[in-house]
C-alpha cells in the first residue's frame, strides 16, 4: 500500500505561523466588538457568519464520507472549542486586557504537549521541552514587563477564565488531530463553526444576553472579520497544520501570540514596549524555534491516526 502523502513541513509550518497571526489579530478585534455588543451576541455573530459561508460550500464536502462513531468525537470537539472556549474567553476581555489574554495563551502547548503524551503516545525531545521552558519564561518576563492597563478592570478574574479556556482548547487539539487521520482539515473547520451556532444561539435569549439595539461600525466591522478571517481562516491554516504534525509540536507556535500581540498593539494602539519587553519577545520567538525541524519529535507511538489525511477523509 503506497504510504500516505503528506505536505512539506514548510507548508504546514507556514499555515500555522499564518494562525497565529490572525488569531493574534483577534485579540484586537474581540475587544473592539465588545465595546458594542454582549459577549454572546459577537460570538453567535462570529459563528453565524462563518457558518453562512460554510453552508454555502457545502457541496465541496459530499466526497466526504462518515465514519460510524466519531459523532462523538466531533461533538467532544466541537464542545471544547469553540463552544466552551469562547464563553470563557469572551467573558475573560471583559475584565482583562486583550495584551494579558495572549499572555495566559503561552500555556497551551504544555497542556497539549502533557494530553498528546497521554492521549495520542506523542513523545517529545528534550530540545522541544527546552524550546517550552524558554517561551515559557519569555511570556512570564513579557508580563512582569508591561504596564498595568486601565482595560482591566478585574485582571485577577479575567486571566482565570482565560486559563479555562486554554484547557478547553487543549481538548479541542487532542481531538481535532485524531480526527485529522479521516476528515480533511476545512470539514473540521466547517463542524466547529456549525455546531458553534447550534450551541450559541440559544444563549441569546437569556435573561442575561443583551441583545443590540445599534450596531456601530467599527465592533460590526470585527465582528465580521472574527466570523471570516478567524473562524475560517485561521481555523482552517491551524487544523491543517496539526494534521501534518505532532500536536505537541504544532502547539508550541502557539508562543507567538503573545508577542505578535503586543506588536499589533504598538503599530494599531500606539502601545510602546520597553526594552525588557523586546529582550522577552526574543525569548519566545527563540523558545518556538528551538522546539521545531528535524528530531523535534522523538519516537512515536505508531497509529493509524497520526497519518496525514488524504483527499476525502481517506487514508
Amino acid at each position: 500500500m503506497p504510504a500516505p502523502r503528506t505536505a512539506p513541513v514548510s507548508s504546514a509550518t507556514l499555515a500555522l505561523l499564518l494562525a497565529m497571526l490572525l488569531w493574534s489579530s483577534s485579540f484586537i478585534a474581540m475587544k473592539v466588538a465588545l465595546e458594542g455588543f454582549d459577549p454572546m451576541v459577537v460570538v453567535f455573530g462570529r459563528m453565524g457568519i462563518s457558518s453562512a459561508v460554510f453552508l454555502a460550500l457545502w457541496r465541496n464536502f459530499r466526497h466526504v464520507r462518515y465514519r460510524k462513531g466519531d459523532w462523538k468525537r466531533l461533538g467532544a470537539m466541537a464542545l471544547c472549542e469553540p463552544c466552551l472556549y469562547f464563553v470563557f474567553e469572551a467573558y475573560a476581555l471583559r475584565y482583562t486586557s486583550a495584551s494579558q489574554a495572549g499572555m495566559i495563551v503561552s500555556v497551551m502547548p504544555l497542556c497539549v504537549a502533557v494530553a498528546a503524551w497521554i492521549v495520542l503516545g506523542e513523545r517529545l525531545a528534550r530540545r522541544v521541552w527546552s524550546g517550552f521552558v524558554l517561551a515559557i519564561i519569555g511570556v512570564i518576563w513579557l508580563s512582569l514587563g508591561g504596564a498595568s492597563s486601565d482595560n482591566a478592570p478585574n485582571p485577577l478574574l479575567g486571566n482565570l477564565l482565560e486559563l479555562c479556556a486554554m484547557v478547553s482548547a487543549t481538548g479541542y487539539v487532542i481531538n481535532a488531530k485524531k480526527l485529522s487521520a479521516t476528515y480533511p482539515p476545512l470539514f473540521i473547520t466547517a463542524v466547529q463553526s456549525l455546531a458553534g451556532s447550534a450551541f450559541f444561539l440559544p444563549l441569546l435569549f437569556l435573561p442575561t444576553t443583551q441583545l443590540p439595539d445599534a450596531f456601530p461600525l467599527l465592533p460590526t466591522l470585527s465582528v465580521v472579520y472574527l466570523g471570516t478571517c478567524i473562524s475560517l481562516g485561521a481555523y482552517g491554516l491551524y487544523n491543517f497544520g496539526v494534521s501534518r504534525l505532532p500536536a505537541g509540536q504544532a502547539s508550541a507556535f502557539i508562543n507567538l501570540i503573545p508577542v505578535i500581540t503586543l506588536l499589533m498593539g504598538r503599530v494599531l494602539l500606539g502601545d510602546q514596549l520597553t526594552p525588557q519587553q523586546y529582550a522577552a519577545s526574543a525569548l519566545v520567538l527563540v523558545g518556538v524555534l528551538l522546539s521545531q525541524g528535524r528530531g523535534a519529535t522523538a519516537t512515536e507511538k505508531a497509529s493509524p491516526n497520526d497519518t496525514a489525511p488524504r483527499p476525502g477523509g481517506q487514508k
